[in-house]
This record gives C-alpha cells, sequence and structure tokens, in this order.
C-alpha cells in the first residue's frame, strides 16, 4: 500500500473541516423577518402620528367652529340704525365689537319701538344733544358749563364730533337716554357709554343743535324721534 504523505494529509483534514455554506432558503427567511419587522415599526408609528394629527385637527376645527358660531352670530344682529327726526334722518353705525351689551339694549329697545315719539330734552351748542323720557337735567346739568369752554376745541383731540352714547348711570329700559355729541369731548368716557357714530344727517344734528331753547337747555319747539330702524348694511 501507497504511504501517504503529512503533508497530503494536513490537506485533506483543511478542506473537511472549512466553513460550511449558508443556505438560500436561510438568507430569504430571514430577508422576510426583518422587512416584516420594518414594516411593523413603520405602520405603527404612521398609526400614532395620524391619530395624534386627528386629534389636533378636531381639537382646532372644535374651537374654530365656536370662533365662526359667534362671529356668524355678531354678523347676523344689524349695524345700523336710523332714527327719523322731525328735522330729518340721522343714521349712525353701532360698534357691535367694542360695545356689545349697549348695542344689544339698544336694539331691543329699537325692535319694540321704544325710541318712537322720544323728544330731544336738551341741547348744548358746540357740545351736545340729548333725547329721552325724563325731563330732568341729569347728567346734561353738571356739562353746562363745560359745554361753553368746549366750543373752540381742537380737531386732534380723542373724542370727535357725531358720537353716540347713553348714559353711564344706571336705568332702567324706560330710562335710556341717547346723546349725540357735537363738538370733540376729551372726556367723553367719563360721561358716557359710547356705541356708535353718526355716518349720514350730520347737517340734520346741526340743524338740532341751532335750534332755540330755554335757560335749562331745553328746544322751546318740539324735536322728536319718529321711529328708529335697523339695518343689516348700508
Amino acid at each position: 500500500m501507497a504511504r501517504i504523505k503529512p503533508q497530503a494529509l494536513l490537506q485533506q483534514s483543511k478542506r473537511k473541516k472549512g466553513p460550511s455554506r449558508i443556505s438560500p432558503t436561510t438568507i430569504i427567511m430571514s430577508t422576510l423577518i426583518f422587512v416584516l419587522i420594518v414594516f411593523f415599526v413603520y405602520a405603527s408609528y404612521r398609526h400614532w402620528t395620524q391619530r395624534s394629527r386627528m386629534l389636533i385637527e378636531n381639537k382646532q376645527s372644535v374651537i374654530e367652529g365656536d370662533n365662526s358660531f359667534m362671529d356668524s352670530k355678531k354678523s347676523d344682529l344689524p349695524g345700523y340704525a336710523i332714527l327719523d327726526t322731525t328735522k330729518g334722518s340721522i343714521t349712525v353705525e353701532l360698534f357691535k365689537d367694542s360695545s356689545p351689551e349697549v348695542v344689544d339694549q339698544f336694539l331691543d329697545l329699537c325692535q319694540r319701538g321704544r325710541f318712537n315719539g322720544m323728544l330731544f330734552r336738551h341741547v348744548i351748542k358746540h357740545y351736545v344733544i340729548q333725547a329721552g323720557d325724563s325731563d330732568k337735567l341729569g347728567a346734561v346739568e353738571d356739562w353746562t358749563l363745560k359745554g361753553k369752554q368746549y366750543s373752540q376745541l381742537d380737531t386732534s383731540l380723542k373724542h370727535e364730533a357725531f358720537m353716540l352714547g347713553t348714559s353711564k348711570a344706571k336705568h332702567d329700559d324706560k330710562g335710556f337716554e341717547l346723546f349725540i355729541t357735537t363738538a370733540p369731548i376729551p372726556d367723553l368716557n367719563e360721561k358716557l357709554i359710547v356705541f356708535g357714530k353718526v355716518i349720514k344727517g350730520e347737517d340734520i344734528v346741526q340743524e338740532i343743535e341751532e335750534v332755540d331753547t330755554d335757560e335749562h337747555y331745553r328746544p322751546k319747539s318740539s324735536i322728536e324721534i319718529r321711529n328708529a330702524t335697523l339695518k343689516q348694511s348700508i
């Protein structure tokens, strides 16, 4: 028998102990498992991301819905009033945003015809004209001296002429008075709650302002508001 050399035996043992190859089936299965794990993680991430976005959008839509409801409710209210007087018509724009409570009360009284036949009780030239049911001087009494001082006011003062307001004094619906300024008044906020402005009929206001009055600033001839009409727009 031929004898095998030691070097040849060493080479044969190396070939037998060589690393075994990974089968294609194992590679495919490992790849599929990895892909499934990645897909599951991605799907979970997308699900929770979309859910969070939906919650945020729903919350925003609720808030926007409430705001739009309030805005639509406010926009539905008439924004103008026409005071038909014995001297002519006076159109006023109502400040629904800055004086909502007073505007609401004014609108309610207009709809109930509260101003129909209301007289202009006091007229202070270069200062204010006042309509109401009471013949007492009330808020006008402590204005008379100031009214004379304001006849030469600069037009750059804080409050303009032809502003519509009512007294700050507590009163019921029957005591609701209307004041229209005929000159700039720097301390207007101390006297009135301003809730509108004359945008048409300034000449009528001035005509009322020029009527003859007695020593208590009461017009000698009756001037009244025949009716008050509300308008959505002009």
